[in-house]
């Protein structure tokens, strides 16, 4: 017998001890390959490196990119105001939001436009023109009825304008709002945490919690709404409003920052905001006592740039840790590079804050390994774990170094980080990898990437159960910033493979790995989730206006078997969990429509039910809510917000839901139970200060204990489902009610 070579040695051992091998089709995976990143070893080493990438970075750019847009010319808004009717009827204020130095050329879509202290808004339309009207009774009867408001304009990708107003009764005010671009770029982020015995929050996985709106806390739920925080008593069958205070601390000037995420986790709320004007992220925590009272206990700044999506949410909590994934953009003027490294500070006052003191050192940062001279990185990928069972908050950041356009997943393990150049190819080309793939251990060990082809749409893309990792991968996905995840097409392939496959980033996913897909076949926004043994993914219209569409839902068996199409009667704008099925959801011109899914099985189309003149009130995961029935396999009930039929998606942002709908499932048939509705007049002036466009939407449905309750902008309305109908028992206005009992810092 002629003696084995060193690979034909390795593979026998292997053989021998029952390993599974994959023949990577590129490099073949040694016994000495290294299954982790590099980290740097000093400041130095790092700040070479980094100024290393951006010269690449910028050499890149030069080559392949058009030339940048116009520096912003810094023009001021323009107002003109006209009086038609002196003191008499509404104030007008009509504008146009446009791209400072772009004269009246170019709008911009999309802009929120808020009137603080009213609770006014409205959103930019397609050639940048906004209306908002003033009602009579919101001026005063005395001071000849002037009102003093300020214009806040907001778009991603462009900073804040703020603009004090002046009005009587009756004036027509022309504003021209130009806006500065950025300079750094929106990005998305995710994180995992841990859910209560009976979690009242739709997440991807069970004990990890997901920052939202609405929290319980032993007693009492906590509200977060519109940069405040209310506190309501459910302990024994009550619904008693207790307290109210700001979501920010004494001393902070709050128009610059969105408080849009709540936590919990022992006796502290936590709330996760962005605030463009002290640096990043901001971290406000709170402490509840028994008697539902808050307290101020401190706040912190979290370095990073703004990272927020049109689908997910900022924060987990895993234990008592919060998690956050930030982006740090490179500078590509930056002098100092470790400037741009995770950092931290607690803020006392305008003048008495400490400086940022860094929470990642250089032996916290990794590369791709022998990735030398640099070439792709262009962002600081970095999570940052925060222990709130600290008596002082602590904060700890680890950074990967790889490409910008990034989605990410928190798994009950780790955080997966796709992070793919602005270069892509149209189809899933697994002879050129071109994202990279990194996993970042929750128990702080070293982190690891793999190169594959494709970006995920979403966190919902991805499912680690059983020691694989399941992704399914698109080929023109642009990440999930903002708006990015609603805009998809090209081909689609689902990847799978085993997490020990992780390794420095310089091996490939093998081939063998991607199964590739059926196309989605429409323009329009993608959804996917993995529902047991499945994945399903499917086309519909998103945050857009409903239009009739009938696009095929693809159901991929995970673990091989063939692949099935089926054609609900609408759009697929929600895919969710429902017992060992799953429920898709829609909209069209007219109605909402829900189709089960059967998955046990061949998988088929099941009972469906259409809500007639409505539209959904909330695309995002946590607007949705199944119950199961503990005694009845495949029973349950969903609630979903509504509101008026033909509403375009975004309309969450500044419109209150007209309801939630309740509609039970016996696992054959769908039955109606009604809705839980808001009081047309319940919306009133609250002052708003800050957060005052609902970007997580306003509208939850609630089950805990047995009760079925619907949270409805600032009303709490408790419902009782009686033989097939759900019928109101009360409700509380806890803006109202918490105004005479607001917390003291």
């Amino acid at each position: 017998m002629s003696p084995l070579n060193g690979r034909e040695a390795f593979i026998a051992r292997a053989v021998r001890c029952g390993l599974l091998l994959q023949l990577i089709p590129v490099t073949f995976a040694s016994a000495q390959h290294p299954s982790t990143l590099s980290a740097f070893r000093t400041d130095a080493e790092l700040a070479s490196y980094l100024r290393q990438a951006i010269r690449a970075e910028a050499a890149r750019r030069a080559a392949w990119t058009p030339p940048p847009p116009p520096a912003c010319k810094n023009e001021k808004v323009s107002v003109q105001t006209q009086v038609s009717k002196p003191d008499v009827g509404p104030a007008m204020i009509h504008g146009r939001v446009r791209p400072d130095g772009a004269g009246t050329l170019e709008g911009l879509q999309e802009a929120m436009i808020s009137i603080l202290p009213l609770s006014l808004t409205a959103m930019s339309a397609t050639d940048g023109s906004f209306s908002v009207t003033i009602p009579a009774q919101s001026f005063p009867d005395s001071l000849r009825g002037t009102r003093p408001v300020t214009l806040l304009v907001r778009r991603v990708g462009y900073t804040l304008s703020r603009t004090e107003l002046t009005l009587h009764r009756g004036d027509r005010v022309d504003v021209d709002v130009p806006l500065c671009a950025a300079t750094v770029q929106l990005e998305s982020v995710v994180t995992t945490g841990a859910a209560t015995d009976e979690s009242i929050t739709n997440t991807q996985h069970e004990g990890v919690d997901e920052g939202g709106i609405v929290k319980r806390l032993g007693d009492y739920l906590v509200v977060l709404r519109r940069g405040r925080l209310f506190t309501i008593d459910v302990s024994r069958g009550r619904l008693r409003p207790v307290s109210a205070s700001e979501a920010y601390g004494p001393g902070i000037d709050p128009s610059g920052t969105w408080y849009d995420e709540m936590l919990v986790s022992g006796d502290k709320v936590v709330v996760i905001g962005y605030s463009y004007d002290r640096g990043g992220t901001e971290i406000g925590v709170f402490n509840l006592d028994p008697g539902g009272q808050l307290r101020h206990r401190g706040t912190y700044n979290l370095r990073s740039n703004d990272y927020y999506s049109s689908r997910d949410y900022a924060s987990r909590l895993v234990g008592d840790h919060l998690v956050f994934y930030s982006p740090f953009q490179l500078s590509l003027d930056s002098l100092n590079p470790l400037a741009s490294l995770p950092s931290m500070r607690r803020w006392v006052s305008e003048s008495g804050s400490g400086a940022f003191r860094r929470i990642a050192n250089a032996r916290q940062v990794y590369r791709v390994a022998r990735q030398a001279p640099p070439s792709g990185v262009e962002v600081m990928h970095s999570v940052t774990s925060c222990d709130l069972a600290a008596p002082e908050l602590k904060c700890e950041s680890t950074v990967v170094l790889g490409p910008g356009g990034s989605v990410f997943y928190v798994s009950p393990t780790a955080v997966y980080v796709s992070a793919a150049p602005w270069r892509r190819a149209s189809s899933v080309d697994t002879n050129s990898e071109q994202s990279l793939l990194f996993r970042m251990p929750l128990d702080g060990s070293a982190p690891s990437a793999l190169r594959i082809a494709g970006s995920p749409i979403d966190q919902f893309s991805f499912l680690e159960e059983n020691g694989q990792l399941n992704v399914l991968l698109s080929a023109t996905g642009r990440g999930d910033r903002m708006w990015s995840a609603e805009r998809h097409g090209g081909t689609f392939a689902l990847l799978q493979l085993a997490i020990a496959r992780f390794g420095d980033g310089t091996m490939s996913a093998p081939r063998a790995a991607y199964r590739m897909l059926p196309a989605v076949g429409i323009q329009g926004t993608v959804h996917n989730r993995f529902v047991g043994e499945y994945l399903l993914y499917g086309g519909g219209n998103g945050w857009w206006r409903p239009r009739t569409i009938q696009p095929s839902l693809t159901i991929v068996p995970i673990n091989d078997g063939a692949i099935t199409q089926v054609v609900p009667e609408h759009g697929i704008d929600r895919i969710e969990v429902m017992g060992r099925d799953a429920v898709v959801v829609g909209s069209d011109s007219a109605d909402v429509h829900f189709t089960a899914i059967h998955l046990a099985g061949a998988p088929a189309l099941g009972q469906q039910y259409t809500l007639q003149g409505a539209s959904q009130g909330e695309l995002r995961s946590h607007g949705f809510f199944y119950k199961p029935e503990s005694s009845v396999l495949d029973a349950g009930t969903i609630g979903l917000p509504v509101r008026r039929a033909g509403r375009p998606g975004y309309e969450h942002l500044f419109q209150e839901s007209a309801a939630v709908f309740f509609l039970a499932s016996d696992g054959s048939a769908f039955q109606p139970l009604g809705t839980l509705e808001a009081h047309p007049d319940a919306a009133s002036e609250d002052e708003c200060k800050a957060s005052c466009i609902d970007w997580y939407g306003n509208a939850r449905p609630l089950f805990f204990e047995g009760r079925v309750l619907a949270l409805l902008g600032y009303e709490l309305v408790e419902g009782q489902r009686i033989a097939d109908q759900i019928v109101e028992l009360r409700r509380v206005d806890f803006a109202r009610a918490g105004a005479d009992r607001k917390a003291e810092y």
